[in-house]
């Protein structure tokens, strides 16, 4: 029996299909066009963004949110390369995504045509893999498994390139989900006799710490840290990609450690005896000066990723596998710890170093540290918060309350400007039963502003709480203590008004300007339909705290700032 032939364009939306996407994120051109003429009568939902770097942050923000990689569609040329920095930022989180662009013909490629850029040879650093398609023959194979390696072991970003007469080629479609791919094979089981070091580690230590990081979110292993952290009494720090994956508010938990963390959390990873990793990958920003870096303790690191272990830090108990299978391979050797005596000493640095709050009741200037905590008291448990990149970052990692894993989205590895409003998009519509906010700063905002548009467009329930301080305020803050205050560049003179941007979009806006403005913005905002956005004007002077100096010890810590 002959095989029924089918373009090329078709068998992308029937792979899609069959994969179970929901929505696309995207943006057309002429490359893709059959691609585009194809999805008029698909059931795939397409949400059109205003940038292509919009599409490849709202896909991002939505695979966070429910897990499934997030797809992508662009046009050969600059809407391929305005998907770079998203491609990037996806690649050094370990988000899946599957990306679709279009390419010139093929029998043009090579020959500076009109449109054409090496997308390939550009994002072969920060993909997991990528193709160039040939034929349509390709497709249904190159489909497959670029959505198994974007979602298996270490998660990532995987791009198709299809050169347009590729779109409308016909040949057999015949979609195989089960792929082997050779020298692909992630290891989910750790090593039994790794696990077993790793027990005895455990019962032998006095002042364990688990660090946990995005890994646990990943394989959604929050349920099992909080069982196995609460049976063996082991205190608990998670990196800013970690925050949510044991709850904010636990009696366990220490805070973010780091440039940015808490006093107690930086105190007890320089004081442990046993560091028990999780999922994280050791970034600079948490280790401050490495030769310092925990230097009396054993380090048990488990990672799905070998290539992540021993990287950064000496690892004492090297266990590669699923963080959650060996968790639960753990727990099943431990008995209840005892580490009461190291417990009592955390509480004592708590109760000596609380976060800064930024104000004590006489500032006549509203605080940002204030609005953050008003938005965490007043959101509620079922509240995603999706940030951009700065000061208000690090305040929101700092105060916002987070109680729920895959509930804080953020750019934490290549700390994107503009990831966070777009992000909160694919957030919005990968959890529509949520209250979900964007916190955002008045230079990170600008940078994709115009999806502003598509969220009035899709009438998205989002709040954007903008910290309005008029200046890019982590790089002032950085001239302020390491430059002498020599503010180069870094006012944003010329801001717009936010409240009629949003308002000439067609979204709501308000703005506060003292506690009680604020208090009763958030509150009107949260009931609203459709996106809203609050523009917060704040102190200016105000800086993050606690701070410890690039390449410093973690525990020298710069403590200022008003408690």
């Amino acid at each position: 029996m002959k095989k029924k032939m089918v373009k090329g364009s078709a068998m992308i939306l029937s792979a899609l299909e069959k994969e179970g996407v929901e929505i696309i994120f995207g943006f057309p051109g002429g490359a893709v066009l059959p691609l585009y003429d194809q999805l008029y009568s698909s059931s795939i939902r397409h949400l059109l963004v205003r940038h292509e770097q919009g599409a490849v942050h709202a896909a991002d923000g939505y695979a966070r949110v429910s897990g499934k990689p997030g797809v992508v569609f662009a046009t050969s040329g600059p809407g391929a390369t305005n998907l770079v920095t998203g491609i990037a930022n996806a690649y050094m989180d370990s988000v899946p995504l599957v990306l679709i662009t279009g390419q010139v013909a093929s029998g043009y490629i090579g020959t500076d045509a009109f449109q054409e850029a090496d997308i390939t040879g550009i994002t072969l650093p920060i993909t997991k893999h990528n193709y160039l398609v040939g034929t349509a023959e390709e497709l249904p194979h190159i489909l497959a498994e670029a959505f198994y390696i974007a979602s298996t072991g270490r998660r990532g970003p995987v791009l198709i390139d299809v050169p347009k007469d590729v779109f409308d080629q016909e040949a057999p479609f015949n979609y195989e989900k089960q792929v082997h791919i050779k020298g692909y094979n992630p290891t989910y089981e750790g090593h039994a006799g790794q696990i077993s070091r790793a027990v005895k580690a455990i019962r032998d230590a006095k002042r364990p710490v688990i660090f946990g990081g995005g890994g646990l979110i990943r394989a959604g292993a929050s349920g099992i840290l909080r069982e196995f952290a609460e049976q063996a009494q082991i205190p608990v720090s998670l990196s800013l990609m970690g925050l949510g994956a044991y709850p904010g508010d636990g009696d366990l938990f220490l805070g973010m450690p780091g440039m940015h963390g808490s006093v107690t959390a930086n105190y007890a990873l320089t004081e442990t005896d046993l560091i028990i990793a999780t999922g994280v990958r050791f970034d600079d920003r948490v280790t401050g000066k490495l030769d310092t870096f925990a230097c009396n303790a054993k380090i048990i690191h488990i990672d799905i990723d070998p290539a992540e272990i021993g990287k950064n830090v000496t690892i004492d108990i090297p266990i590669v596998g699923d963080v959650k299978l060996v968790l639960e391979e753990l727990i099943k050797k431990l008995k209840p710890g005892n580490t009461s005596k190291w417990l009592k000493q955390l509480e004592t640095w708590q109760k000596e170093y609380p976060l800064p709050v930024g104000f004590n009741g006489r500032e006549s200037k509203l605080k940002p540290q204030f609005v953050i905590r008003e938005l965490s008291r007043l959101s509620g448990d079922n509240t995603i918060v999706a940030t951009d990149v700065g000061q208000h970052q690090m305040w929101s990692a700092q105060h916002f309350i987070v109680r729920q894993p895959a509930s804080f989205i953020t750019s934490g590895g290549l700390g994107t400007m503009g990831y966070g409003f777009p992000a909160a998009i694919g957030a919005r519509l990968a959890s529509p039963d949520s209250k979900v906010i964007c916190i955002t700063g008045d230079g990170s905002f600008q940078m994709n502003i115009q999806e502003l548009a598509t969220a009035v467009n899709n009438k998205l329930d989002m709040t954007i709480a903008l910290i309005n301080n008029s200046n890019l305020g982590m790089v002032r803050q950085w001239q302020n203590i390491f430059y002498n205050k020599r503010y180069s560049y870094t006012a944003l003179h010329g801001n717009p008004d936010f409240v009629k941007v949003a308002e000439a979009y067609g979204a709501k806006a308000l703005r506060a300007t003292n506690n009680n403005e604020a208090t009763a913005a958030i509150e009107k905002a949260l009931t609203e339909k459709g996106p809203v956005l609050i523009d917060f004007v704040v102190d200016p002077d105000e800086n993050v705290y606690p701070m410890v100096a690039p390449n410093c010890p973690i525990n020298q810590i710069i403590t200022g700032g008003d408690y």
